[in-house]
């Protein structure tokens, strides 16, 4: 210490000075702090000693209790995921008609029928939807007999009218053989080669899988969550035994086939001026220099055109920085991630531009609204009704163009950021930083100006959510299946989830996009052949024509 060196005058008012030393004035310096202790060392290091191990104290208690109030915080949190509400709780799962049943409906055959009480519902009902106009019709008239039409005074009755009614029924799943026959000819006196026409192609040679079957056997678990296991069960309940592992190997060689789709994808999603990025786990218990209970990664992109969007799933075993980076080789434009660290080696790359999600930022604040004492409000309160007011914005303009938007986020939305970073720098540094108020403060004031871009331009995305909701289904069925058994199955569950994604996003229906692709697929001779199969370069009309001659040829 240097002998000009003032010490903090809050230590010096800690510290009782021995009787024998004058303190008035105090000393100020080391120099005057060492004349001090020259006339009474002893008594002085002991009262010196005693501030220090108060301060120590003090310190460790402000620990205890900040860690005491992270355990109740982090207790509250795991209650309410057990017992609060939720979609998709178990006992939501298990209770679904009677959690549904006074909701709007398509159809209720009971309506406004009273109760088993004898007391009618009070709550309002839903109108009842019409069905769709496109189902084919199967018409049951119910006539009058002729002996009735005849009136008492002698005259035949005439037709002045009927009531026509509509419900909806299904036809429980055909399957049926396809039998292709091939006569071969030649000549009796054997002059020449026999003649025959060549087996009709097939996007796997040699299998006894047709299209119809492999489409749906790919949308049941891709679309539909359902494991192979329960798709052969519902086919051994129709009289067809598949093996399960027949079921795998099929997918697995459709995928492969289905590649040079994904590889299309994949070029126009990097056409893309803004893409969304995140990532979920599966397990892979075969995968190389792992553990059968680690964890492996899908890596999605969403995004492409507006006239085309894209949805890419990737599998890989790492959650490293160097994915997104192979992934989005050569790439320029808006990258649109959640908070991972991951994403910074991406981001720092020449032309791209990291955009943060606000919805993660939100998401922060309402679970330390869950962990505060029950019936009780506080910042995080108030900091969920700052994001509310963003998002009433975005509201509004979801149907305005980009210039249109640009101009109502400029004259809206600063305004809102604004007094959503004056509300952050007002409670900062005053919340202890291991609660959950605190983590969240501490995230929002990290990604702060990654979070604000998205005003910049009016087609920028102010959150993640198209990326996560993408990512939905394959968490849905991960819930199923629970695992890839090899790295193999896992890319070729990353080839399929993209098809089926991309299909729905551009507005096609799964199955029967995937069977006439795969129809169509063997005839593709080069890459302009498959670019006419991308959803967006095929049609309804195509698509329902197919069906139609599938169900003729049937």
């Amino acid at each position: 210490m240097s002998s000009d060196a003032v010490l903090p005058s809050s230590l010096l008012q800690k510290i009782k000075l021995p009787e024998s030393v004058p303190t008035d004035p105090l000393p100020r310096t080391a120099q005057e702090l060492r004349a001090v202790l020259a006339a009474d060392r002893e008594q002085l290091l002991a009262a010196l000693d005693g501030v220090i191990q108060k301060e120590i104290q003090t310190q460790i208690a402000k620990g205890v209790a900040a860690e005491v109030q992270k355990i109740i915080e982090n207790w509250r949190l795991a209650r309410y995921r057990q017992f609060g509400p939720s979609s998709e709780t178990q006992g939501q799962l298990f209770n679904e008609a009677e959690l549904l049943a006074g909701g709007p409906e398509f159809d209720d055959p009971h309506d406004g029928a009273p109760s088993l009480t004898g007391v009618a519902h009070q709550r309002k009902r839903g109108k009842r939807q019409p069905l769709p106009p496109d189902l084919p019709r199967v018409e049951h008239v119910i006539d009058v007999p002729q002996a009735q039409r005849t009136c008492e005074c002698g005259t035949s009755m005439t037709q002045i009218g009927q009531d026509v009614s509509e419900q909806l029924d299904i036809i429980p799943m055909r399957i049926l053989v396809r039998k292709t026959v091939r006569p071969i000819y030649a000549c009796p006196k054997g002059d020449s080669k026999p003649v025959q026409q060549p087996a009709p192609a097939q996007v796997l040679p040699r299998s006894n899988f047709g299209a119809g079957l492999l489409a749906m056997l790919l949308t049941v678990k891709y679309a539909d969550g359902l494991p192979l296991n329960r798709f052969a069960t519902v086919l051994e309940r129709h009289g067809v035994t598949v093996p399960r592992q027949s079921l795998a190997r099929a997918a697995i060689k459709i995928a492969q086939a289905l590649q040079p789709i994904h590889n299309l994808l994949r070029d126009a999603l990097l056409e893309a001026r803004v893409i969304h990025m995140d990532e979920t786990t599966v397990q892979v218990l075969k995968e190389p220099d792992k553990a059968p209970s680690s964890k492996s990664y899908m890596w999605v992109q969403r995004s492409g055109p507006p006239d085309k969007p894209v949805v890419l799933f990737d599998y890989d075993p790492r959650r490293a920085g160097a994915v997104p980076v192979r992934l989005l080789a050569d790439w320029q434009g808006y990258l649109m991630t959640d908070g991972y660290e991951g994403y910074g080696a991406i981001a720092r790359q020449n032309g791209v531009e990291h955009l943060a999600c606000m919805a993660h930022a939100r998401r922060k604040f309402v679970e330390a609204k869950r962990a505060q004492p029950k019936g009780k409000s506080g910042r995080a309160d108030q900091a969920i009704s700052l994001f509310a007011r963003l998002y009433a914005i975005e509201r509004d303009a979801k149907e305005m163009n980009c210039d249109e938007r640009y101009r109502l986020r400029q004259e809206k939305s600063l305004p809102a950021l604004a007094n959503l970073k004056a509300w952050l720098d007002q409670h900062l540094g005053g919340i202890t930083p291991k609660s959950k108020l605190g983590e969240a403060l501490a995230y929002l004031a990290k990604m702060w100006p990654k979070l604000i871009r998205y005003t910049e331009q009016g087609d920028l995305p102010i959150d993640n959510n198209l990326c996560e909701n993408s990512i939905r289904p394959f968490v849905v069925g991960r819930k199923g299946w629970l695992f890839a058994d090899t790295p193999a199955g896992a890319h070729a569950s990353a080839v399929v989830y993209s098809l089926i994604e991309t299909a729905k996003a551009n507005g096609k229906e799964p199955y029967a996009w995937l069977r006439f692709v795969l129809e169509q697929l063997p005839f593709a001779r080069n890459v302009d052949d498959i670019e006419k199969l991308l959803p967006w370069n095929t049609t309804d009309e195509d698509l329902a024509m197919n069906l139609k001659a599938c169900e003729a040829w049937g």
